[in-house]
């Protein structure tokens, strides 16, 4: 495995790469062009300029998170076209510099929805928290509104420039359900996979988070059935999963070790992490630690570790903890408690082998 962190880039993170230098055997950092909108191209000299920072840290840079998709593609709108040229070119300027990954997800609006950025646990830390019962019964600019306001950083997904068109937007998803939005998806796959595969880049889709409709939207990156379902549109070499255990695993009929098993070949890159699902299905981030939560954060990477997968790997969501202030979900503390307990699991395991 190939652990990596996750990191939004230089005056949009309070996490400075001089300390995840200091975590044990992080190789790389997972980055993005996050001031670009969705749609533009990623030019050859901003690609560089990011690069050749990152890299002077000694890490490499072989994963993007992510080159976002346009709404109009997910849409299927006559202007989608001209948004696939960029992104097209967006993938050929990556791969010149060595990327060898695109996290991607196709996820109608919203990307990740939780409810509160900072609920408090028992342990006297905070995390993100998805009120399922909240969501089903709050007006969607309401949760907007909540979201924006508790956090003066960027946030990945909620980008000003889309949800100031939100009321527009849903009026559009009127027409599109989910079979619109496989068709709206294949089209996109059907015309990027050559240019990736040309590129050197495998795509991987993220699933959606959380793995069900919310506000009326289709989502279609749920479980297993929908990696068939993409393995259907193109088997392409470049048409890949991102394997999200937290994401897909918040609904408890995703066995996360039964998927790892069956598609971690086809997932270039994995987040791991945890979650506690409650009775009612909401849920909250928890530690990585697997008892927890209600992953099975152990036997994923015992299952990984027997394919000998060497693909790359980060923790995702931790706690804030010890009194950090940062972006929610993304502190230094607990996701490096995270990667070493992914370390210590994975030494183990490869012990055994001896």
């Amino acid at each position: 495995m190939n652990m990596t962190f996750r990191w939004y880039g230089r005056g949009n993170d309070t996490v400075k790469l001089e300390d995840v230098k200091q975590i044990p055997n992080v190789k790389g950092i997972v980055w993005a062009l996050h001031h670009l909108p969705a749609g533009e191209v990623w030019t050859k000299e901003a690609i560089q300029d990011e690069v050749d920072y990152i890299q002077s840290f000694g890490f490499h840079t072989d994963v993007v998170e992510s080159v976002n998709v346009h709404e109009d593609i997910k849409l299927g709108l006559s202007t989608r076209d001209q948004y696939i040229e960029n992104y097209k070119q967006s993938i050929r300027n990556l791969g010149e510099v060595g990327v060898k990954v695109i996290c991607y997800n196709f996820m109608p609006v919203f990307d990740w929805t939780r409810t509160d950025l900072f609920h408090p646990l028992e342990d006297g830390s905070t995390a993100l928290y998805f009120d399922k019962e909240k969501v089903m019964n709050l007006d969607p600019q309401e949760l907007v509104n909540e979201v924006s306001a508790s956090s003066d950083l960027t946030l990945p997904g909620w980008e000003p420039e889309r949800l100031a068109r939100l009321s527009e937007l849903f009026e559009q998803y009127k027409e599109v359900d989910e079979a619109k939005l496989w068709d709206n998806l294949a089209y996109f796959l059907q015309a990027i996979l050559p240019v990736a595969e040309e590129a050197g880049i495998q795509m991987a889709i993220h699933p959606d988070d959380p793995p069900y409709s919310i506000f009326g939207l289709p989502r279609i990156i749920t479980g297993a059935e929908s990696y068939e379902k993409l393995i259907k549109i193109s088997d392409s070499i470049a048409n890949g999963f991102t394997f999200c255990s937290g994401s897909m695993g918040a609904d408890p009929q995703n066995d996360m070790v039964a998927i790892a098993e069956k598609y971690a070949y086809r997932a270039p890159f994995a987040h791991i992490r945890n979650v506690k699902i409650m009775e009612n299905g909401s849920f909250f981030e928890t530690s990585h630690f697997t008892s927890d939560g209600s992953i099975d954060i152990k036997n994923i990477v015992r299952t990984l570790n027997d394919q000998n997968y060497e693909g790359y790997v980060r923790p995702d969501h931790g706690r804030h903890i010890w009194g950090e202030q940062c972006r929610p979900g993304y502190g230094l503390y607990d996701r490096a408690l995270g990667i070493m307990y992914l370390n210590g699991l994975w030494d183990a395991y490869e012990n055994l082998k001896k």
